[in-house]
């Protein structure tokens, strides 16, 4: 974490794919085994913020400082973009969900165009054009989208609040009094428990689906190993080393690299959980993510001042003519 440079970021941004990317497919067999989306959110959510609470307690002021960027980060980035991740897997497969979910880099590039009103070029308008493109192939639209309509829209969602996951980790990273990621983090996180808590009500939560093992394609894998997983790894790591990457390099740079997370849970749910696409599916996927990194990797042109033109020349006449 505290390693600095443009190649510290890029490999904190890659480490952090490759443990988002492992989310979905070790939650979504304990969903499978009875238990409910929201809670699996909850679950996750609240044990990363146990987790997290020493850097809490150590960063308490920042929720004096910064009680605004704490609660937006907790209720869009942490429980808005997992709970709408996770109730959107457990309709569809887990590769379209988070395939859909990186819509969100196409409209992070709409809130700097539109919100920001920031300039931005045609290829990054043409990234998202591709990347809608792929959209239609993913959900296989004329077929009359076959896949679950409200899996569709909540995967949707979760792209939404993607897209301002970055915008909220890149926040005040260039203040003289820029608060530290980690604290962000830590107390994005307990918002998000809490707004979860209100939202999954986790005294509900059927304990015993953790008390047994989980199917995992052909392998019986035991829930708690499933959870510490998601957690630890999917959760804490993940949250960790992204944040701190976008600080190091931009939302637009790790936004390219955070598509790889996309990659590595298809990859992962066709081999683990036989969860196979469709060549058009494929297909799709690759223009999304093609798509996201056209819109990402693009920057507005420069801006070039113009000189103010010289002064008129005036002849005078030599002295003491």
């Amino acid at each position: 974490m505290q390693a600095s440079g443009k190649n510290a970021g890029l490999g904190l941004a890659l480490v952090s794919a490759c443990a988002f990317g492992g989310s979905g497919v070790a939650a979504k067999p304990l969903i499978e085994a009875g238990l409910d989306p929201l809670h699996m959110v909850w679950l996750r959510v609240a044990g990363a913020a146990l987790v997290l609470s020493p850097l809490a307690w150590r960063h308490r002021a920042l929720v004096r400082r910064k009680p605004l960027l704490l609660a937006g980060f907790g209720l869009v980035a942490v429980a808005g973009v997992q709970a709408f991740y996770f109730a959107s897997l457990s309709r569809i497969p887990v590769g379209v969900a988070l395939l859909l979910e990186y819509l969100g880099p196409a409209l992070l590039l709409g809130y700097i165009r539109f919100v920001q009103r920031k300039p931005v070029t045609r290829a990054a308008a043409a990234g998202a054009a591709v990347a809608v493109a792929g959209l239609a192939c993913v959900v296989e639209i004329w077929a009359g989208l076959r896949l679950d309509l409200l899996g569709v829209l909540l995967g949707l969602a979760a792209a939404c609040c993607q897209a301002f996951y970055f915008v909220f980790a890149d926040q005040g990273a260039d203040a003289e009094d820029a608060p530290d990621p980690l604290g962000v983090i830590a107390h994005g996180m307990i918002v998000g428990a809490l707004v979860m808590t209100v939202i999954a009500r986790p005294w509900q939560i059927d304990w015993q689906v953790l008390g047994g093992d989980a199917a995992m394609g052909d392998l019986r894998v035991p829930a708690l190993a499933l959870l510490a997983w998601v957690v630890l790894v999917a959760t804490v790591f993940a949250y960790l080393t992204g944040v701190v990457s976008v600080r190091k390099l931009s939302p637009q740079v790790a936004g390219v690299v955070a598509c790889l997370e996309a990659v590595v849970a298809t990859v992962l749910a066709w081999v683990l959980l036989g969860e196979r696409l469709s060549a058009p599916q494929v297909l799709g996927g690759a223009l999304v993510l093609g798509g996201a990194f056209i819109a990402q990797s693009s920057r507005p042109a420069p801006v070039v001042a113009q000189e103010a033109p010289l002064p008129p020349v005036q002849d005078r006449e030599p002295a003491g003519a």
